[in-house]
């Protein structure tokens, strides 16, 4: 199994990520590495650790996914793994509900999760976004 961690989607990879009929509530699982060190393309002179800085866009994401509906179910670093093997282990992960694909789609797009971007992009090394979905008991 190949791994491949990264920080934007390949162009086409949303719209087919979100090409299928279930229009309903989800999960997304977030695996994050951060960068040692943030790297700000509009401000190189800032100095913090890269987990510094995707706090920073965190912190403000949590009022923004609560806005459409959605929340956050669960966040905290990773501390170890017990089956497998990866190449180099993911430093945190988060679980973050959704009401639909449409809620997160327009909270993606949103100017006030954009403004945050920055933040994001300069303190990731890459994350893997896994969508989960209940199943009816």
């Amino acid at each position: 199994m190949e791994v491949m961690n990264a920080v934007f989607p390949q162009p086409g990879q949303l719209e087919e990520f979100f090409a299928h009929d279930d229009d309903g509530p989800f999960v997304m699982m977030n695996l994050v590495r951060f960068k040692e060190r943030a790297t700000y393309d509009d401000d190189p002179g800032v100095d913090i650790s890269g987990r510094e800085a995707y706090e920073r866009y965190a912190a403000e994401m949590e009022s923004l996914v609560g806005v459409r509906g959605g929340r956050i179910i669960y966040h905290g670093d990773v501390t170890g793994i017990l089956l497998g093997s990866v190449e180099e282990m993911w430093d945190a992960v988060a679980l973050v509900a959704y009401e639909s694909p449409a809620a997160f789609l327009e909270q993606m797009g949103s100017p006030e999760r954009l403004a945050l971007e920055r933040h994001r992009s300069a303190g990731l090394a890459g994350q893997l976004n896994i969508r989960l979905k209940t199943r009816p008991a």
